[in-house]
């Protein structure tokens, strides 16, 4: 008769809880669905692009679909399904507090955005002004990065060719720019039917590897509960999709994704893991400059990318799945940079 080791006793419970988060998510989808569509949680479109300016290229793109009334706040069932197995059945101080607050934290920032879309109180730009956004995720970035240099006593990361780096408290700053350029980057890619979601499954998949890599059996749990959760998601958010996640799930996921970065020590190869994230916010990034150094022109006919190749012709399902691939490919080639560098 043979018996599991420790090792392969933690790692089925990493690939349980991932089972669990894709469970739990599915069956609380029914339930949020009935009061979204109930109480019409539908998403208001967006009329500013985010490199400035009236949106009217995704205004043309996107009007059919917003006439469908398809609710947001989606990302609420994925945020608690993570949250109460983690809570019940992964919680451990040195591992899993932080992602999972900086998720909560996050989230409900997010799940205001999200409200105030829904009612309408801001009608010009369609939620909460950019400016508040940014102040409030700011906390909850610099809250994570004092508890990150206080609590856990981090005060390096590690730099290909330089080993540990220690810049001392400045490690706190480190943090809040690493989990608000995560954050707005997810957010910014979340803009096609599933296309959020099937990336967001990639980037957490391969931190699964990285952590259970270093031994962190319980942060390996935490983004394979993620996974599961998503999974479930995306199952009801591809074409055409029933609901969006909204600002709830974007910034929840993005500001935990960055949060795992940091604690796994691999801030170095985050942007090749989340290539995608980091080539759709250079987009908006790039349009936004040449608008204002060229009078107004652009280099994509829309910003985000993934709106330019609808604006060329691509089906939207053609986009989100190359999209999907890229970030495969793009997690895969994080995964060999960072064992190369072990």
């Amino acid at each position: 008769m043979h018996y599991l080791t420790t090792s392969s006793h933690t790692i089925l419970h990493v690939l349980i809880l991932g089972i669990f988060g894709f469970v739990f998510a599915t069956i609380l989808t029914p339930i949020y669905t009935t009061f979204a569509y109930k109480h019409k949680w539908w998403k208001k479109l967006r009329t500013e692009s985010w490199s400035g300016g009236k949106a009217t290229v995704y205004a043309k793109l996107h009007s059919a679909k917003h006439k469908r009334n398809i609710p947001t706040m989606a990302g609420i069932v994925f945020v608690f399904a993570i949250a109460v197995i983690t809570f019940f059945g992964n919680l451990k101080r040195n591992q899993t507090w932080l992602p999972l607050a900086g998720m909560l934290a996050a989230g409900g920032i997010g799940l205001i955005d999200d409200i105030m879309n829904i009612k309408g109180f801001n009608k010009s730009i369609a939620g909460m002004k950019s400016g508040i956004k940014f102040f409030l995720y700011s906390l909850v970035g610099f809250a994570g990065g004092y508890w990150f240099y206080e609590k856990l006593g981090v005060h390096s990361f590690y730099l290909p060719g330089f080993n540990q780096v220690d810049i001392g408290a400045g490690i706190i700053v480190l943090f809040w720019f690493v989990v608000i350029a995560t954050a707005n980057s997810v957010n910014i890619s979340d803009g096609l039917d599933g296309l959020a979601g099937g990336l967001l499954v990639s980037s957490f998949l391969a931190y699964t590897v990285i952590c259970t890599n270093q031994g962190k059996y319980a942060l390996a749990a935490f983004c394979l509960t993620v996974v599961g959760a998503l999974l479930s998601y995306t199952w009801f958010n591809i074409y055409p999709a029933r609901f969006f996640m909204g600002d709830v799930g974007s910034f929840a996921l993005g500001t935990a994704l960055g949060i795992i970065a940091m604690q796994t020590n691999t801030v170095y190869v985050l942007p090749i893991i989340g290539g995608v994230y980091v080539v759709e916010t250079g987009s908006v990034i790039v349009n936004r400059l040449s608008k204002k150094l060229r009078h107004g022109k652009k280099v994509f006919l829309s910003s985000p990318i993934h709106h330019h190749f609808e604006a060329i012709g691509w089906p939207e399902t053609k986009v989100t799945m190359r999209f999907w691939i890229i970030g495969q490919m793009a997690a895969v080639i994080g995964l060999i940079v960072y064992l190369a560098g072990r």
